[in-house]
């Protein structure tokens, strides 16, 4: 299930995205349903899927209902991928903040800047084996709260490689960006990647995203 419903900052990415998934489907032998209907998220629906992309969707999406559904749903032990905006929804839903890992706080203007690989082992990070750095053009988010101790950090932003600000605001000092946890019996990622067409079309990003869907649903 791909869901990018948008109540506030809508990414022109988003279409960059589903496309990106949909041409991967085949090969991967993906079933996708793409939706920005929230009332489509009950139990019965849902039931139909092994992983959940929460592709740039923003501010209140879910009703309370719906909400109860999609932790039903992560109960099963089904799975939850993040896409960049991913952060920037539902803050007034403690238990998806802590399923994502992080809410989105503020970002300096969208550059070139590099992220610290800190751990390579993990599945979705193949595309980085070996690397200790990359840098690419992104929106590089800050959190209202640092996930460290809560989530398993992937990678970092290295804040010396960001050029363009207009104030300190979005500074952490330790500012991870990618991380993946396990909540009970289910999988969830976070990327930061997806705030431009460009990342939808990187394909050290694509087969990042690829492989972290394949892992949050269980087929690595």
């Amino acid at each position: 299930l791909v869901f990018s419903k948008t109540a506030g900052f809508r990414h022109a990415s988003i279409s960059s995205g589903l496309r990106m998934l949909y041409d991967l489907s085949k090969e991967q032998k993906w079933v996708i349903t793409a939706t920005e209907d929230a009332s489509l998220i009950t139990d019965d629906f849902l039931a139909r899927f092994d992983v959940a992309v929460f592709l740039n969707p923003t501010q209140d999406v879910l009703d309370e209902s719906q909400q109860a559904a999609f932790e039903q749903f992560i109960g099963n032990g089904k799975g939850f991928v993040g896409i960049h905006a991913s952060a920037d929804c539902e803050y007034d839903w403690p238990w998806y903040g802590k399923l994502n890992g992080a809410y989105f706080k503020t970002h300096p203007p969208a550059q070139k800047a590099t992220i610290i690989i800190e751990n390579d082992s993990h599945p979705a990070m193949k595309p980085f084996k070996g690397m200790k750095t990359y840098t690419t053009v992104d929106e590089w988010y800050t959190f209202k709260e640092n996930p460290r101790s809560k989530v398993n950090v992937l990678a970092s932003l290295d804040e010396s490689t960001v050029t363009k600000s207009n104030n300190d605001d979005w500074k952490m000092g330790d500012h991870p960006v990618i991380w993946w946890q396990e909540v009970g019996e289910s999988r969830s990622f976070y990327t930061v990647f997806g705030h431009t067409h460009g990342a939808f079309g990187d394909p050290k990003v694509v087969e990042h995203m690829m492989i972290a869907i394949n892992w949050a649903g269980k087929r690595l």
